[in-house]
């Protein structure tokens, strides 16, 4: 099956749209074959500043239709307790709400970016999605991450050599307790760093530390910026360690 076809079959169809790089080639391929297709952009506070911006502009770039759904998930006494299967639990809480918001916009189906590269075991999050039967166009059709680069890019969309980013939750040890001040730690310290210039790296929880990944391409950059990532780092966490294995 190619995406043509999918959205042949499927002409109307809600997106679990996030602004990276998937489902944003997903949004356009819906728009490019003929369906009507609605962006659900879920706005949390696992989700940071920039991906909102970011999916509000790519959107509007290709004059896509963009909801944007406010979920508490720091009020999910289950998900901030952090257990290993917390993935699964919030993916059940925010495509819930985005299910049911977008059954009542008259969407039936209701489909998300994951990719033929993705790792179904490495990814619990996908066990709730199937319960909920959200599909997977883009795993349906075999297209590998570096097939939706290719074509992305093709499209002309900025998106299509965006670096994959997680949701702030998973800086975040299993076990240990996810509150709002946190996770605003790890934001505060991720944006500083990308104003240094850095991209594709991790700021990581490690007791009272921020344990820095980089990817080793830019390490060397990284232990000659010491002195100005220590400063930047430090007034959201005491303690700055850099990972010497990286990403």
């Amino acid at each position: 099956m190619t995406l043509e076809q999918f959205f042949k079959e499927n002409p109307k169809v809600a997106i679990g749209f996030s602004g990276g790089v998937d489902s944003s080639y997903l949004l356009f391929a819906g728009l490019r074959y003929g369906a009507d297709v609605h962006g659900y952009y879920v706005n949390a506070a696992f989700q940071p500043q920039f991906e909102f911006e970011e999916a509000k502009k790519l959107a509007k770039l290709i004059g896509a239709k963009m909801t944007v759904l406010e979920i508490d998930v720091l009020g999910n006494d289950e998900v901030l307790a952090n257990p290993p299967e917390r993935c699964y639990v919030c993916k059940l809480a925010i495509f819930g709400s985005l299910v049911k918001q977008a059954k009542a916009d008259g969407y039936p189906l209701i489909v998300d970016g994951t990719n033929a590269s993705d790792d179904a075991s490495d990814r619990p999050g996908m066990k709730a999605l199937e319960e909920m039967s959200v599909r997977s166009p883009l795993r349906e059709c075999e297209l590998t991450k570096d097939d939706v680069r290719r074509l992305s890019k093709e499209a002309g969309l900025f998106t299509w050599d965006k670096p994959s980013y997680a949701c702030l939750a998973t800086r975040i040890p299993t076990g240990r307790r996810i509150t709002g001040e946190l996770l605003q730690c790890v934001e505060k310290a991720e944006d500083a760093l990308f104003a240094l210039g850095f991209s594709d790296f991790r700021v990581r929880v490690y007791n009272d530390a921020a344990r820095l990944q980089f990817p080793q391409n830019q390490m060397q950059i990284a232990l000659e910026k010491k002195e100005e990532i220590i400063m930047t780092i430090k007034p959201h966490f005491p303690i700055v360690l850099l990972d010497m294995e990286g990403r």
